[in-house]
């Protein structure tokens, strides 16, 4: 006896459907899930190597900051070896040679509101002020996309005692014994406070003894 072929009825068949779409569906969703979590994670993982870049760079070279004056007043002749500002520093440290001839240059690191970068600008620093060169190096761009910079610096007290932190940095012939940098981006995270502690500097009105625990 021959048995009948017996086919799939609609209902089966719009089932199956049913499924298969089912499935293609949370298919697509997990990949697209999976993708926007790996871009997230690229895009943070850029955004911490660029923080550790820009901080990197500020510890070593404040960390290496020289008492060398860049400017003089010709009035009272007193002599500038650091200026430091709520958003702009200048000091002197050696230009490493991939940024130029080498040698002790002026650091001028600032922030400008308008653009939220944070640049740096360098000059050569030769008899105690900066020197015109023929082809004056272009500020180079070290973050952007930046809401707010900030920069606090300290010293010695009159009691060589570690004093508290300012937004302005009085004592320009001298150097800071440390230096806070302070910065938050567009998007509003926040860097990791940055503070350095400047390996030759006199500690500010209290002299050259650096504060216990620091020596």
């Amino acid at each position: 006896m021959k048995r009948s072929a017996r086919g799939f009825t609609l209902i089966e068949v719009l089932l199956a459907t049913m499924l298969l779409a089912t499935g293609l569906a949370l298919a697509f969703a997990t990949l697209r899930a999976s993708t926007a979590m790996v871009g997230r994670g690229e895009v943070i993982a850029q955004r911490n190597e660029r923080i550790r870049a820009v901080q990197h760079f500020l510890r070593i070279h404040l960390a290496s900051a020289l008492p060398v004056a860049f400017a003089t007043d010709t009035g009272t002749l007193q002599q500038s070896s650091f200026i430091g500002e709520p958003q702009r520093m200048r000091f002197v440290a050696d230009l490493p040679d991939y940024l130029g001839r080498g040698g002790p240059y002026l650091y001028d690191v600032g922030m400008d509101e308008r653009s939220g970068k944070l640049q740096i600008a360098f000059a050569m620093v030769q008899a105690g002020n900066t020197v015109e060169e023929r082809v004056t190096p272009q500020p180079e761009l070290l973050a952007a996309d930046l809401r707010s910079v900030r920069f606090r610096y300290r010293g010695l007290d009159d009691n060589n005692a570690l004093g508290p932190w300012q937004t302005q940095w009085q004592a320009a012939g001298i150097l800071p014994l440390q230096v806070a940098v302070d910065m938050q981006s567009d998007d509003g995270t926040q860097w990791p406070e940055l503070v350095v502690t400047l390996a030759r500097s006199e500690g500010g009105r209290g002299g050259g003894a650096l504060a216990p625990g620091l020596q």
